[in-house]
């Protein structure tokens, strides 16, 4: 099976050194997405919703970049700092998966810069 990263101006920039979308065969594996502004490299103003709603939009933004979309998701993960967050994440989660959404996990963790919430998704492309 061949690998390759993605590679593409369109997506967000990553924050260390990993690629944003690799594509194996048929699937993309993103890696976890911030809800950081990607031209002002920024947390939005808003609160956790606006962080959730940029992270959702940046993994939309990435998979668009590597040809494929959220309606392919078949898995996600979405990481939270606290479990407080849960059903608010929840909500914007439904926004972004209207019907047939993909199957979760969603750990707690630490996340850096502050972050509240990060979302890697394996899709179809």
């Amino acid at each position: 099976m061949d690998i390759e990263a993605v590679v593409n101006d369109a997506m967000p920039r990553t924050v260390g050194p990993y690629s944003q979308v690799v594509r194996a065969g048929d699937l993309l594996f993103v890696a976890g997405q911030p809800g950081i502004d990607p031209g002002s490299g920024a947390v939005p103003d808003g609160g956790f919703d606006a962080e959730a709603r940029m992270a959702f939009a940046n993994l939309a933004r990435a998979l668009e970049a590597a040809g494929s979309g959220l309606e392919r998701v078949a898995k996600t993960t979405v990481f939270l700092t606290s479990a407080e967050d849960f059903a608010a994440m929840n909500a914007v989660y439904a926004e972004f998966f209207p019907t047939s959404p993909p199957v979760r996990s969603t750990p707690i963790v630490g996340l850096p810069r502050g972050l509240r919430i990060s979302v890697e998704a394996i899709a179809g492309r």
